[in-house]
């Protein structure tokens, strides 16, 4: 069965170290736009998460956040640099001389200093990577689940489209008959008209009327669209991983081929099918669009 593109996936977890939340929103795109929110604390984990996302979601607009918050914060002493933070207290007292005058609070300042103060929470432990991933993993499966069950939707709703072009393929094909004898007969009139008041090539006459016959002739067209309306629909029910490109592809077969009929029809009663056919056929090009 296929899949939605829009989904929605949430997980949590804990340890004796950390609190995880993981929350994933996705929408349909042509191709996988990723927007990722992770705290700097898990930043050097980026790349297995962003391949991790995409081998799972494969395609659609994703926002993914990860929140962590470490426990027992007040336990964490921070770390001064002392070197550092004694070299921009030489580097503010020259500026003091320099200016002659005095800074207000010259500790302060120094301490302030970026890169002087630095927190232990800036580290995770192997099996807090470990959980995050795995948390990352079920809020993945919770979207596809969600996608899955979308998708169940959505093929059903496409489903009845390629039933009702079918409905109307069918009517167009007990219209067919009847608009070939009408075209006959009106083809026998002129030419019956024509023949009698001018000379003519029989045998070109005959060569011309057969072109013009196959001309109109829709039944090749009726075959190949009932085929690609059952390609379709065998398309909605296969295992594969990703439906909504070859879908695409497949719905151009299929106006291709209403849109042929159309410029055949030469019969008010055929072109009426053919534009309700291409009505349901834009409903299902808007519908693909959210498929995966």
């Amino acid at each position: 069965m296929i899949k939605s593109m829009t989904g929605f996936g949430h997980a949590e977890a804990q340890n004796e170290n950390i609190s995880i939340e993981v929350e994933i929103k996705t929408l349909n795109s042509k191709f996988l736009d990723l927007s990722l929110k992770l705290p700097k604390v898990f930043n050097a984990k980026e790349i297995e998460v962003r391949n991790l996302i995409t081998q799972k979601l494969i395609r659609g607009k994703a926002s993914v956040s990860i929140n962590i918050s470490k426990k027992n914060k007040q336990l964490s002493l921070p770390n001064i640099d002392q070197e550092l933070f004694s070299a921009y207290l030489d580097k503010l007292s020259e500026l003091e001389e320099a200016n002659g005058r005095k800074f207000h609070d010259s500790m302060k300042m120094a301490l302030d200093a970026p890169e002087i103060i630095k927190y232990n929470d800036d580290q995770l432990a192997e099996e807090d990577d470990q959980l995050i991933i795995g948390t990352l993993n079920i809020a993945l499966d919770n979207c596809n689940d969600f996608r899955n069950t979308e998708g169940q939707t959505v093929g059903e709703i496409l489903s009845g489209y390629i039933y009702t072009i079918s409905e109307k393929l069918d009517n167009a094909k007990k219209i067919e008959p009847k608009r070939m004898d009408k075209i006959r007969t009106r083809l026998q009139n002129n030419i019956k008209e024509l023949t009698q008041s001018v000379d003519y090539d029989q045998e070109r006459l005959e060569q011309e009327l057969i072109y013009y016959s196959e001309k109109l002739d829709v039944n090749e067209e009726m075959e190949r669209l009932s085929i690609h309306l059952q390609y379709f629909l065998d398309t909605l029910n296969s295992t594969a991983d990703s439906h909504g490109k070859k879908l695409g592809f497949i719905s151009q077969e299929i106006g291709r081929e209403i849109n042929t009929l159309g410029s055949k029809a030469n019969d008010s009663d055929l072109q009426e099918q053919v534009i309700q056919m291409k009505e349901e056929l834009e409903k299902i090009k808007e519908q693909s669009l959210n498929v995966l």
